[in-house]
């Protein structure tokens, strides 16, 4: 449980204090007063990255060189601190060089609006989303993720620059090689333990027999190396390296069908639910205990079907912090604080 959460200069707010409870935290307001960056900075403390940017320089608040966060999570004190020259985390107010102590306090899970792009958007944003879920369960996830990364951007410099050769570009083969070989079994065997879970929580929320199915479609062959040679003509012509883990991909299929073009709107938001849904799940199988849930602002857009069936499939024992417009779409028996946003300032109702 996240017991409390301090913010300064994060996105539009110069300085906040949170107390929160166990199970739902309601935090109600106008669009555009902050509701989100709550849930934001919850997840910033707890994983130092956020769920709605890539990078943390947009967090900082305009005007200022620094972020810092702060909060009390499983009776341990979290601190991060981040500015473009510097991160700094601190646990129980020692600095932290490795962070495996400080990121095993909680798993977060995130609901949003925009997770529909999970079945409408490109590959991107459901290779971030196994990233999210695996770089909390596997420690070695998020260094073998960042290594390819780096030896990708290298490679893409190089093939970028004016007369790239060929002999440069072999040396960075070998660690796009080893690391991407890593990454994409890495990712795949996640896909396999999501997709029965994935298929189970949609059959409970939409209530109907139609079947979802998940299937991992890896950016190259399991001869990587194979592959990367036989693109060399196609790295020419586009300057960057068309194959490999960057090119991940989740299939997501509804009644064997893609479920971008196949399945309607209402069955898309399911599929995104279900997708979060054995994110958490998987967090239960793998800790034992529940993760943070940071459900923004969605209830108030899903039909009484798929928000009763949602509600009564959340894990009841999880803290969850949820932001609204509006509390009319509360149903009987979801209780918990209520705090006003407005003006920058938060007012707690209930």
């Amino acid at each position: 449980m996240l017991a409390d959460l301090q913010l300064r200069n994060f996105r539009c707010f110069e300085s906040l204090g949170i107390e929160f409870s166990p199970g739902f935290n309601f935090f109600v307001g106008r669009n555009g007063q902050g509701k989100t960056s709550i849930l934001e900075a919850a997840c910033v403390l707890l994983r130092l990255q956020s769920q709605r940017s890539s990078t943390l320089a947009p967090i900082v608040r305009f005007g200022e060189k620094s972020f810092a966060v702060s909060g009390r999570g499983e009776d341990h004190l979290l601190e991060f601190r981040y500015s473009p020259l510097r991160r700094r985390a601190a646990f129980d107010h020692v600095e932290q060089r490795m962070l495996n102590e400080y990121l095993r306090v909680a798993r977060v899970v995130s609901f949003a609006n925009t997770d529909i792009e999970l079945v409408r958007g490109g590959s991107e944003t459901r290779r971030r989303y196994l990233d999210f879920l695996a770089a909390q369960i596997d420690l070695l996830y998020r260094p073998t993720l960042r290594a390819y990364e780096r030896a990708l951007r290298s490679r893409n410099a190089l093939l970028k620059s004016p007369h790239p050769r060929s002999r440069e570009l072999a040396a960075y083969d070998p660690p796009l090689l080893e690391y991407g070989a890593k990454l994409s079994a890495m990712r795949a065997r996640l896909v396999e333990r999501l997709a029965p879970l994935a298929t189970a929580a949609y059959r409970e929320i939409s209530g109907a027999g139609e079947r979802l199915e998940l299937k991992f479609s890896p950016g190259n062959s399991d001869d990587f190396a194979r592959d990367l040679a036989d693109s060399r003509a196609q790295e020419s012509r586009f300057r960057q390296t068309v194959i490999g883990p960057h090119r991940d991909d989740i299939q997501i299929l509804v009644e064997a069908h893609p479920a971008n073009g196949y399945a309607s709107e209402g069955q898309q938001r399911t599929v995104a639910l279900a997708l979060k849904i054995a994110q958490s799940r998987v967090f239960r199988m793998e800790e034992g205990t529940p993760p943070l849930l940071l459900i923004d602002d969605i209830f108030g857009e899903l039909d009484p079907v798929r928000r009763n069936s949602l509600l009564l499939h959340l894990p009841a024992d999880a803290q969850k912090l949820v932001t609204a417009t509006t509390m009319q779409w509360r149903e009987n028996g979801v209780e918990g604080p209520i705090s006003k946003l407005e003006d920058g300032r938060l007012h707690r109702s209930t």
